[in-house]
């Protein structure tokens, strides 16, 4: 082995020695580049539950767009629509955003999911991303009856229901709670009313029997909504817009 590296002249070291690097460059501009798009555009994430059925299932894989640039834009515009998503958007919760995160950590995952195309991460992502459906927006004020959210928009004198204000239509699973339940009762699909502060987001779970969402985190940030499913790959029979 070493004779054979002795026989190399200076140009064939140099010729290898320039293959690597370039090797190198081109594979680090590939990592700049997802990191870039992953960021500022379009990420992968598979959904680990039924908390959005009968619209989403645990194993669908979407697409999701990223809220920074909208977000980055608007803020240089300096436009009074900072925020890019509208009443009954479904959206990505990110419930670490604003906490302490090891940096050589997230490096690390970030290198495993570059280079297993996503398909491995070293967090566990269902205990800190969820996607729900957005309701209520900050000064909106919103109401619950029967598990159907009502709501009456900061800038309007009239309430309506969530699918009146969403652009699209969804038809969320209403549980059957016992007949003996009444308001009173936690998770009984009645809420009173309240008002949101400023810079909070109402969000809950289609299965309106899964209360993993506003009704007990209490109102999201804005900051902790990461981005929105554009478009669901997988399985092959459901291919589509989410």
């Amino acid at each position: 082995m070493f004779d054979k590296s002795l026989r190399y002249s200076y140009a064939a070291q140099k010729y290898e020695r320039h293959k690597l690097l370039r090797a190198f460059l081109i594979l680090l501009a590939l990592y700049l580049l997802y990191n870039a798009i992953t960021t500022l555009f379009f990420s992968v994430w598979v959904l680990h539950n039924d908390s959005m059925q009968p619209g989403l299932y645990s194993g669908d894989r979407l697409v999701t767009a990223s809220t920074v640039l909208p977000s980055l834009i608007t803020k240089i515009k300096k436009t009074d629509e900072a925020f890019p998503f509208k009443r009954g958007n479904i959206v990505v919760i990110d419930t670490r955003r604003g906490e302490y995160q090891n940096r050589f950590l997230v490096i690390a995952d970030n290198l495993v999911r570059f280079f297993t195309a996503q398909q491995v991460t070293l967090s566990r992502t269902e205990e800190h991303l969820y996607i729900k459906r957005l309701i209520a927006l900050p000064g909106d004020e919103i109401s619950m009856d029967n598990f159907v959210l009502r709501v009456r928009p900061a800038d309007s004198a009239y309430t309506l229901t969530e699918f009146e204000l969403s652009e699209r239509p969804y038809y969320p699973h209403i549980p059957q709670v016992p007949s003996l339940w009444d308001a009173t009762l936690p998770f009984s699909g009645y809420m009173d009313t309240r008002t949101l502060g400023p810079g909070e987001y109402f969000v809950v779970s289609d299965d309106r029997g899964n209360t993993g969402d506003s009704r007990t985190w209490g109102p999201v940030s804005a900051k902790e909504i990461v981005g929105r499913p554009v478009f669901r790959f997988w399985p092959p029979a459901r291919i589509g817009r989410p």
